[in-house]
């Protein structure tokens, strides 16, 4: 059965406008915690005294969290349903932004980031995770397709609500303000978000268990193929994330409010090539998608390295970056469909290790852009290209799956 032609089911029929709000905003702890931030990163530097490379472990701190905390929450779910871990996450996310927002210290902000970053994972694996257990086929295409349109929007707010509060507070005020979104995401899935995973459907066993799940994901050529794919993209994609706020602003000189716009055009073109990625899937096939993306991020960082080498104006570098994060985007949703959509049994373990790869591989490429101090572009350039050319070797383990998936439905 291909994506196209999958039956209405059930639980998909029962999913209604408010829960897939809520499943949407969760996949936004990411982007939030990362963006909103990022345009006062430069003076949080300067007040805590810190160097660029140190400060970018605040980056990094929190996608080491985001990925560690995947891996624990996936499983866990997939065994005590999505609702619990989720509060408890999105809780946990609330306290920890105050403890960021207090932090005396460039050190003692790491470590908040990084338990941050381990509760933040929780809502985004879930909101994975969940979409499986309610969508099948091409809905579960389309969605995978409208988180990474919601991940790019909340990426577009992000900096421009961040440029916004630098006018009137501090570094310390953002993530006061990042508290009371986890404040309002908790009260929405407090009212709205109702267990996705009933009790007949869940793992049984214990950490055994959890390991043999593991070791059946890594087994299959596709899933290690589709998230070394996610993995490598995304590495380019923290680098940008990382690195653009130093080259935007330290070397051609865009003020905060600058910066945020710039980086909501390129958050624009990520948004729309997230949506065709999904739409265009379903018509034509998940592995063309991947490759037309990765040429995209491929042109993209290229051209980031050219630019780097020849100092070229302004206007490359955005034309770049849009060229680049527009592949990515492209490439996502056939990217996580390939590696969710043949285990609807263990959705929670396999989106841990989709989430493990895309900010483990960001967490180390972060801090890579910025060795060469802040008014050096060439790293950043050189990390991207790496990052998806790496990518693109990892096309040759996707192939052709047959699936049993839940109900006895062949996919592939």
């Amino acid at each position: 059965m291909t994506v196209t032609d999958a039956p209405v089911t059930t639980r998909e029929q029962a999913v209604g406008r408010p829960l897939a709000i809520v499943l949407g905003l969760l996949t936004t702890f990411g982007p939030i915690s990362m963006d909103l931030y990022l345009p006062v990163l430069p003076a949080l530097t300067a007040e805590l005294r810190s160097s660029t490379s140190t400060a970018q472990l605040t980056i990094t701190a929190c996608l080491l969290g985001l990925a560690i905390g995947q891996v624990i929450a996936g499983p866990l779910s997939d065994r005590f349903g999505r609702r619990r871990p989720l509060l408890i996450g999105v809780a946990a996310y609330t306290v920890t932004s105050v403890l960021c927002a207090i932090s005396p210290t460039v050190e003692t902000l790491i470590a908040a980031r990084f338990v941050q970053g381990l509760a933040g994972a929780v809502g985004i694996v879930i909101a994975q995770a969940a979409g499986r257990d309610v969508y099948e086929g091409a809905k579960l295409l389309r969605y995978y397709g409208r988180l990474t349109v919601l991940g790019g929007l909340a990426a577009i707010v992000g900096p421009v609500i961040g440029g916004q509060l630098s006018s009137v507070t501090d570094w310390r005020g953002v993530f006061l303000f990042l508290a009371g979104v986890g404040v309002a995401i908790l009260v929405a899935c407090l009212m709205i978000f109702k267990e996705t995973l009933p009790v007949q459907r869940r793992a049984a066993g214990g950490f055994a268990h959890t390991l043999q799940d593991f070791r059946r994901l890594l087994a299959d050529r596709v899933f290690v193929g589709a998230v070394l794919i996610t993995g490598f993209t995304y590495s380019a994609i923290f680098a940008y994330l990382s690195g653009a706020t130093f080259v935007l602003q330290g070397i051609y000189g865009l003020s905060p409010q600058g910066y945020s716009l710039a980086f909501g055009l390129n958050s624009l073109g990520f948004m729309i090539f997230g949506f065709l990625g999904g739409r265009l899937a379903e018509r034509w096939s998940e592995k063309a998608m991947l490759i037309i993306g990765l040429a995209m991020a491929t042109a993209g960082s290229v051209g980031l390295l050219v630019t780097a080498i020849l100092h070229l104006p302004l206007i490359a570098v955005i034309l770049s970056l849009f060229t680049m994060v527009g592949g990515v985007a492209a490439a996502s949703p056939s990217a996580t469909s390939l590696a969710l959509r043949g285990y609807p049994d263990i959705a929670g373990t396999a989106s841990s290790l989709l989430g493990l790869a895309r900010f483990a591989f960001g967490g180390v490429a972060a801090p890579l852009v910025g060795i060469a101090g802040a008014d050096n572009a060439l790293p950043f350039g050189i990390v991207t290209v790496v990052s998806v050319a790496a990518a693109v070797a990892c096309l040759g383990l996707i192939r052709a799956r047959t699936t049993v998936g839940w109900a006895g439905t062949t996919v592939g």
